[in-house]
């Protein structure tokens, strides 16, 4: 009798087994699929995309260096041997070093951060800004290399003069339509690497393809805009080509067919090879993507880049509410932050406080579990967040809470701002908060923009607003910074001490004066009103600090936030008092040069 765990025959009448077909379970796929790239190119441009220019220059430096070594073998084999082909056999190895090494190319970046903004995950201002930071860098770094082959000695007389060679190929034998042909062909060939890299799942396949791929560039005499870039600053120090030239006849031609090649015959093909739920084993499956405004102007729109979790919902601001927003990088350590947000507000009709939880995304998530490990985050957030809740309970406003998870943090603050369009933000400065883990996306754009809202930075130090001290020398930060101290007064009973420095006992008439107009214009005539002869405004307010709970500064004209950022405020009356310090500043109308050198008196 036959066992009853016999499959049935076929309709052919034969048997399953005579086929080796399994008559159960699953199939495993030994490769990905077209979704599950784009998942990984996703994730790998996130990480781009949001790089600091420092670190993103000076990888695509290394790469422009790394080229170098194809120009070095590719001409010296020419003179070694009787054949190109062998020569020819050496021309990839300068680009494994760049894509096996990680370093950035600027024929790479037609792929990954173009699938961000087909997406309208990123603006495409902030894939310009991306592309331009490495071709600056892969430039200079071709341009070193070209340096140093011309006048270190590296090259044989032979090999240097194969070198020049190249470059005169490419100027004067070659006409622009025909580089820029070329170009796009290479361009192709250089994205079509790129995606089979990510669909590959082990470094010697990743290296084999490299390798094959990039020897069509030298057997189709083809162009790289990089090595091209190269040989022109090469034959420009050996030989009579002027740059100018070697741009407009061969560089700029090479870079516009590689550009147009890479995304449109690669990217754009591959994109739409794609399902509809690409995005749904990247991110969560309601994905905000940029508008139409956003996705064109970036970040003066509004934001250049959508975070990998977003959970505020679609936003209507109440034109009558007073808003205060409430970053924190730890709901456990920063209750005090909130408490002072909820004290502020409340001092309006319709105060809310949006307290919204920055969550620096880890640098690699396991491929497999990604998006259960965004969840995880999201709910141990939602739960911290809930306890914080308790706070705006306390108080007579409308609380709400909200996560982001992010590479960059301190430039998601910005977003936030422009996107909710707070009345004010407020923030901890902590050496282990957004400052540290901030990834500025644009710091010159915060110069040379103005603010979205009132920033008001607090450095904790056992935050207690019992006893404020408040200097001013007049200006629209000290004005936020006098609104700051009435509120608070209202709300939490707060004495206010204010404070103005004169340069000596002649001028003490007029600033006694001065600060009794500046109090009575701000609702402060109640207001202890101190007059010091010193001159000196930083010695002044260490003195006077050490009976008061927290200091209250306004910024200076060379502006607070850009130079925090940035790492480059040195303030000794900041870093020696022992009480909280709140830094105000308020948005204006400082040209560009005033908010770098700044001009006048400082604004507190």
């Amino acid at each position: 009798m036959a066992s009853s765990n016999t499959p049935p025959p076929a309709e052919d009448g034969s048997s399953h087994a005579d086929h080796d077909v399994p008559a159960s379970g699953e199939v495993v796929p030994d490769r990905f699929s077209s979704d599950e790239v784009f998942h990984r190119i996703v994730a790998d441009a996130d990480h781009e995309i949001t790089s600091g220019t420092r670190e993103l220059f000076f990888s695509a430096l290394a790469g422009g260096l790394a080229i170098t070594v194809t120009l070095v073998v590719y001409a010296s084999m020419y003179t070694k041997t009787d054949s190109s082909i062998v020569a020819t056999l050496l021309y990839p190895i300068g680009f494994i070093y760049i894509i096996i090494g990680g370093y950035q190319l600027y024929t790479e970046n037609t792929l990954p951060p173009v699938a961000l903004t087909l997406e309208r995950l990123a603006s495409v201002p902030a894939l310009l800004r991306h592309w331009a930071v490495v071709l600056a860098g892969n430039f200079l770094g071709g341009a070193i290399g070209a340096v140093v082959l011309a006048y270190g000695g590296v090259l044989s007389p032979e090999a240097a003069a194969v070198a020049a060679e190249f470059a005169v190929e490419g100027v004067y034998e070659t006409s622009r339509w025909e580089l820029f042909f070329k170009g796009a062909y290479a361009g192709l060939v250089v994205a079509g690497v790129v995606w089979m890299n990510f669909a590959a799942s082990d470094t010697v396949s990743r290296l084999l393809i490299v390798y094959l791929a990039f020897l069509v560039i030298p057997l189709g005499n083809l162009f790289h805009v990089v090595v091209s870039f190269t040989e022109a600053v090469y034959l420009t120090l050996v030989g009579d080509l002027s740059l100018l030239l070697a741009m407009t006849d061969f560089v700029i031609p090479v870079l516009l067919g590689n550009t147009l090649g890479g995304v449109l015959l690669v990217t754009v093909v591959n994109y739409y090879q794609t399902t509809e739920d690409r995005l749904k084993t990247a991110r969560f499956e309601n994905v905000r993507r940029l508008s139409v405004r956003e996705w064109l102007l970036g970040g003066l729109a509004g934001r250049s880049y959508v975070p990998l979790v977003d959970t505020v919902e679609e936003f209507v601001r109440d034109p009558d509410s007073y808003r205060i927003l409430v970053p924190i990088a730890n709901p456990r350590t920063e209750s005090k932050l909130i408490e002072m947000a909820c004290s502020i507000a409340s001092a309006r009709a319709r105060g809310t406080v949006h307290v919204v939880h920055v969550v620096q995304a880890p640098t690699h998530l396991s491929g497999t579990d990604e998006r259960g490990q965004r969840d995880r985050i999201v709910r141990e957030s939602n739960r911290l967040l809930s306890d914080v809740s308790a706070i705006g309970a306390q108080y007579d406003v409308k609380f709400e809470t909200s996560t982001i998870v992010t590479h960059r943090s301190f430039e998601d603050v910005f977003d936030r701002a422009n996107r909710t369009r707070p009345d004010l933000v407020l923030m901890n400065w902590d050496e282990n908060g957004l400052w540290a883990s901030a990834r500025a996306e644009r710091p010159i754009a915060e110069l040379t923009n103005r603010l979205p809202c009132d920033f008001l930075v607090v450095k904790d130090r056992d935050l207690d607003f019992s006893r404020l001290l408040l200097p001013t020398a007049g200006g629209p930060n000290s004005d936020l910074s006098a609104d700051v101290a009435r509120t608070l007064r209202q709300t939490a009973g707060s004495d206010v001490v204010l404070q103005h420095v004169v340069d000596g006992p002649d001028e003490r008439e007029k600033g006694e004066a001065f600060l009794r107009a500046w109090a009575a214009d701000h609702d402060l005539s109640e207001a202890t009103q101190l007059v010091d002869e010193s001159g000196d405004v930083e010695a002044a307010i260490e003195r006077e600090a050490t009976d008061h709970t927290a200091v209250l500064l306004g910024a200076t004209e060379q502006g607070l936030l850009s130079r925090l950022v940035t790492d480059s405020l040195h303030l000794n009356v900041v870093d020696d008092l022992d009480c909280s310090v709140f830094l105000a500043e308020r948005p204006s109308e400082r040209s560009l040069g005033e908010r770098l050198f700044g001009s006048g008196r400082r604004n507190k």
